[in-house]
């Protein structure tokens, strides 16, 4: 007698698909919460420390416009006694480099000079770029987090926290550098002379211009190295917060609450500032260089910016800026980091 065959009840069917598709929308639901949580803590700590992040980029372009006098570097030794009028009067009146101003004192020039107002020039640009970058780049590395955690130990090691963040900032800089470039443009208006100031009215505006004027491929100019910087900043700051905070948890030193997250965090904010101002100066200064139709350029790329910046200025040109960074990179952290555990307590339930 034949054996009839075993065929899945069309109810056994059905649950089977219900329990794939909700395991599925559960998952979509968790990845979509870590954007929604990552933007809005992002969007709330670039807003708050806006101001600082302004200072630092007019730090940073301090002395660019001063080169030194060709004609005098050159001179060797044996030729510095020419008695040529000319070559003696630039040597003697060549300008000093300009004084280096701290960042109390750029903060303080800019609000006498253009007003309260000014400190959050660029303030637009800075929450479509949280909005972007931040976005992404925190949403990204939360699924990867969840991806690459043990379900065990519940835990991942530094090496896959690190690869996350290099990922996950990478991809949300070549997402977020338009508004990225306009928000350097915008911050750094007020330091160039009236007739030359681009007076852009808003993030849009920004935009729209330099595509207009400049061609689409001008709002990735610096990509390269926003997209450098991103993943430097990405990797030292989230894994950094997360691997700090687990071993303050594990050792006992303080319970999970708003000290534990001040404490991770700001030094996640020390480690990502020294990781990431050498390429932040760069990019900044690439971003903001004016090109002029049928001129050169004032840099051919990144690498000429550098090489330009170390040989006009010295190697620690490339920290100009630091203590502003740190200042702000600090505070921007600390309220990203405190911001998002209160808005995942918040939507623990969704």
């Amino acid at each position: 007698m034949s054996q009839r065959p075993n065929v899945p009840h069309s109810s056994s069917i059905a649950f089977g698909l219900h329990s794939h598709l909700l395991i599925f929308f559960e998952s979509a639901a968790m990845g979509v919460k870590g954007f929604v949580e990552g933007g809005i803590a992002s969007i709330v700590a670039g807003c708050s420390t806006h101001p600082l992040d302004l200072i630092k980029v007019r730090m940073q372009l301090q002395g660019e416009s001063h080169v030194p006098n060709p004609a005098v570097q050159t001179l060797r030794p044996a030729l510095a006694f020419q008695t040529t009028t000319t070559t003696t009067s630039s040597a003697i009146h060549m300008p000093p480099p300009p004084a280096r101003v701290g960042p109390v004192a750029t903060g303080i020039k800019i609000f006498r000079t253009e007003g309260v107002a000014a400190l959050f020039s660029g303030v637009s640009a800075t929450v479509l770029r949280q909005t972007l970058y931040s976005t992404t780049r925190m949403g990204l590395y939360d699924i990867l987090k969840q991806k690459w955690t043990d379900k065990e130990t519940k835990t991942m090691p530094l090496s896959r926290k690190i690869t996350a963040g290099l990922i996950a900032g990478g991809i949300g800089a070549a997402v977020g550098n338009p508004a990225d470039v306009a928000m350097v443009r915008m911050q750094a208006d007020g330091r160039l002379p009236v007739s030359q100031r681009r007076n852009y009215t808003s993030v849009v505006d920004a935009i729209t211009r330099m595509t207009k004027q400049e061609g689409v491929t001008s709002l990735w100019r610096g990509s390269s190295l926003t997209v450098n910087r991103a993943m430097l900043v990405t990797a030292s700051q989230l894994a950094s917060y997360d691997q700090i905070k687990e071993m303050i948890l594990e050792n006992g030193l303080m319970k999970d609450g708003l000290g534990t997250h001040v404490a991770a965090s700001f030094s996640a904010g020390f480690v990502a500032a020294v990781a990431s101002n050498p390429v932040d100066v760069i990019k900044t200064r690439v971003m903001n260089m004016k090109v002029e139709a049928g001129q050169k350029p004032p840099y051919a790329g990144a690498l000429d910016c550098a090489i330009k910046t170390v040989k006009a200025e010295g190697p620690m040109a490339l920290y100009k800026g630091f203590i502003p960074t740190i200042s702000r990179q600090g505070p921007f952290t600390v309220v990203l980091f405190v911001t998002l555990e209160q808005v995942r307590k918040l939507l623990k339930d969704f």
